[in-house]
């Protein structure tokens, strides 16, 4: 590999590694932490794993893409169960959730998924105020996920760089 393309794939990598990272905050629809890794795991495809400290960062950030990409039903679940919302209204919003990130994307997911907790805890407790304080709480779980993914990101990009580095 010549001095240009030792200097430009890891530059090009970064900008998709970027694009990931921004796409976190800006569409979450995209699966951001998965664009990460996968610029990652090009570039050791592309003759990088050639050590056992490239390999060990690849299996970090590995890890870190897959508890990034969960974190979010873990944070807005946790929140809502807090609040009192029953397994059933949990449940019922993230499968909402699942199936508004298909129906309208970029934001179908967040709000389908919020509109179902909504709905689900009202039906159950017939008390809009006390349904609306489990819905609040996981949109605040929602915005922590969106903090936990993109430091998680930073992570991924710094550990992406120090083995370029290397």
């Amino acid at each position: 590999m010549d001095a240009i393309e030792q200097i430009a794939l890891p530059l090009v990598l970064l900008a998709v590694m970027l694009f990931g990272l921004a796409s976190l905050v800006i569409l979450p629809i995209l699966p951001g932490l998965v664009i990460i890794w996968a610029a990652a795991l090009g570039y050791g495809m592309l003759g990088h794993f050639t050590s056992p400290a490239a390999i060990v960062l690849m299996v970090i950030i590995t890890i870190l893409m897959v508890a990034g990409s969960l974190i979010d039903n873990i944070l807005m679940t946790t929140r809502a169960r807090k609040t009192g919302a029953s397994w059933v209204s949990v449940t019922a919003s993230l499968l909402a959730g699942v199936a508004g990130s298909f129906i309208w994307p970029p934001l179908g997911g967040v709000l389908f998924s919020l509109v179902a907790l909504f709905g689900a805890e009202f039906l159950r407790l017939r008390n809009w105020r006390k349904a609306l304080v489990s819905t609040r709480s996981m949109a605040i779980g929602c915005g922590w996920a969106v903090a936990a993914r993109f430091v998680g990101g930073l992570v991924m990009i710094g550990l992406f760089v120090i083995w370029v580095l290397i």
